[in-house]
């Protein structure tokens, strides 16, 4: 579902996929109040994920990989297909290195799990949002 209205004011437009609401709320408490940052919308399956990263086109994607209808790994690869300048940052409880990789491997510009948010959903963003724009300007140089 698209959110009407920002819910947060700045530059780093979000879109949070996730099956679980409470883990979408978590999110959103985490970010609401950081200038900056701007959450587009929520996704509760991997289709509506896809659905929602191409119609809105946001600058990331918090992507939980067990999700219904399409699991996050096929709606990664989608959307990296789709909208390629979306980073997109796998959010998942599933911590070991098989997860990591495979998430990588689809085109995960990072990897956080869950139980870690609290202290590393910023800092990601951040990164994720200073690796983006060195892309726009290395595609911008002459």
């Amino acid at each position: 579902m698209a959110v009407n209205g920002s819910v947060l004011h700045g530059s780093q437009t979000l879109l949070i996929a996730d099956d679980d609401p409470r883990i979408r709320g978590f999110i959103m408490d985490l970010v609401r109040g950081e200038s900056g940052i701007r959450v587009l919308g929520e996704a509760g399956d991997g289709e509506e994920a896809v659905r929602l990263a191409c119609e809105l086109r946001p600058a990331v994607v918090l992507m939980d990989l067990a999700m219904p209808r399409m699991g996050g790994l096929e709606a990664l690869r989608r959307t990296k297909r789709e909208v390629p300048a979306t980073k997109v940052i796998v959010v998942t409880v599933h911590g070991e290195d098989a997860y990591r990789r495979a998430a990588f491997a689809c085109g995960a510009d990072a990897f956080i799990v869950k139980k870690r948010l609290r202290g590393e959903l910023l800092s990601t963003l951040r990164r994720v949002d200073e690796s983006a724009r060195g892309d726009r300007e290395r595609r911008t140089r002459p």
